[in-house]
């Protein structure tokens, strides 16, 4: 295990060299220039001149990135070309409404999605089986942003149970998180509903024909027992494996819900960096999400030995 872990660390090395590189390129070579976006429209190319020299954007290409590679050997994900705030501050600024959001939505979906996979399975071919197919198709195919809105009027306009906009940290009590956070993550939640639960439809299908289930229900084993202790844990290893993409997805995929809600998260971050052409934050969060999914890939891939006995590494 320790052995397969290392290996898996050292592969995930080059394969972050590799996104630094492509972002780096495709923010360097697309068009746009930041130093005409800081300096305004009445700038005149002496002082836009300057302002790429001040940046380093006027050194070759390769200069620059052997530049910030050293910066990232060194912890530092270098300085906002706009706010001239470390890229380390603003990420860990908005960090914390992105990540509450995305485990919210994920504890959400896994208790709604599971039991109604579950049940669908169990009722195969029947009335509620279609249901559930029903309300995962509609999951999949109503946009985000329209679940959004439609919350808002129903559960904020109308009913005013929680309000339209806005977060508030933990820390400031439960009651208020809760109240702010409750609308965005059943928004985001619509999404990994549908997609774990037609998984874990699909995967308790495959198993619950085993000769074991028979074997089980032969015994008198309580049928509630037979589907979440014998058939869910012989299946669990590919519903853990989409929770884990989920989740990573997640935390890099919420820019439509934080603007939705304006929620100050890493969402909104990105599209304001983005339309500032502010290099250094695009390729600082670009860099943090895709250490995100390869991280969360190495701990589910951990997990199935823990699920799956006969897994070994």
């Amino acid at each position: 295990m320790l052995a397969y872990t290392l290996r898996r660390i050292l592969a995930a090395i080059p394969v972050m060299g590799v996104v630094a590189l492509f972002v780096f390129l495709l923010l360097r070579l697309t068009p746009g220039d930041p130093a005409a976006i800081i300096a305004g429209d009445t700038a005149t190319p002496a002082q836009l001149e300057a302002i790429r020299t001040s940046l380093g954007l006027d050194k070759p290409i390769p200069v620059q990135f052997a530049t910030w590679i050293g910066q990232l050997a060194q912890g530092d994900l270098g300085t906002s070309l706009i706010s001239k705030t470390p890229v380390t501050t603003l990420i860990g600024q908005r960090l914390g409404p992105t990540l509450s959001l995305a485990l919210i939505t994920m504890v959400l979906s896994i208790l709604i999605a599971v039991p109604m996979g579950v049940l669908a399975a169990w009722k195969h071919g029947t009335l509620i089986d279609s249901l559930v197919m029903a309300l995962c198709v509609l999951g999949f195919s109503v946009p985000v942003f329209v679940i959004g809105y439609l919350l808002i009027q129903v559960f904020a306009i109308q009913l005013r149970w929680f309000p339209v906009q806005g977060f508030s940290s933990i820390v400031n009590g439960l009651g208020p998180f809760s109240q702010r956070a409750t609308l965005p993550a059943f928004t985001l939640a619509s999404i990994y509903v549908a997609l774990i639960a037609r998984m874990t439809r699909a995967s308790l299908l495959d198993v619950l024909g085993e000769d074991y289930i028979r074997t089980a229900r032969a015994k008198g084993v309580a049928e509630r027992k037979v589907l979440f202790r014998h058939a869910l844990r012989n299946c669990a290893v590919p519903i853990l494996t989409v929770i884990g993409t989920g989740f990573a997805l997640l935390i890099s995929g919420v820019v439509v819900t934080e603007s939705v809600f304006n929620i100050p998260g890493l969402g909104r971050l990105i599209v304001d960096a983005v339309l500032a052409r502010d290099y250094p934050v695009i390729q600082g969060l670009i860099l943090l999400t895709s250490g995100i999914y390869v991280l969360i890939n190495l701990l589910v891939d951990l997990s199935y030995s823990l699920l799956d006995p006969r897994i070994r590494y």
